[in-house]
């Protein structure tokens, strides 16, 4: 699948190069990203990040959908500099290159990238923390007040 992945992204590339009338430096790939997010550009590094869980469970529309959506981020940087990260210029892109709808997220199923979360309360019943304020908690850094009742949450 990751194959398909890196041919999709160099059919983008010659799309946009054709449609720009120039070149662009193809960009490094990963397949590292972790959590919810199907994919990250970096504009800075020219590179592109794709969540594997994600990509096997959804790999059409990674095809179809999040590589485009990824490229034009670059693009975008590289042809305006600094924007809006869903802003007029990536949406041009978008729909007049890509032909595709510039929705800024997936509705991927992520329940089985999603991370792990730990019960907490307060005065006024459960409230569950993910892991990384957990964390926080564990090593002294802050303590976290319920919204409703403004009570310190004690681990469950």
């Amino acid at each position: 699948m990751q194959q398909q992945i890196l041919e999709r992204i160099e059919d983008c590339y010659q799309q946009a190069e054709a449609y720009f009338k120039r070149a662009f430096p193809r960009p490094t790939t990963q397949f590292t990203l972790r959590g919810r997010s199907a994919g990250t550009a970096h504009l800075q590094q020219n590179r592109l990040r794709f969540n594997p869980v994600l990509l096997r469970e959804n790999s059409e529309a990674f095809l179809a959908e999040v590589v485009p959506h990824e490229i034009s981020h670059l693009l975008c940087f590289q042809i305006f500099g600094k924007t809006k990260p869903h802003g007029r210029e990536w949406q041009s892109i978008m729909l007049k290159l890509f032909k595709i709808s510039p929705n800024t997220t997936h509705n991927f199923d992520t329940q089985s990238v999603k991370g792990k979360d730990v019960e907490y309360r307060c005065a006024c019943g459960p409230i569950r923390l993910g892991i990384r304020r957990h964390n926080k908690v564990l090593r002294g850094e802050t303590r976290y007040l319920c919204k409703r009742c403004h009570t310190h949450l004690t681990l469950a």
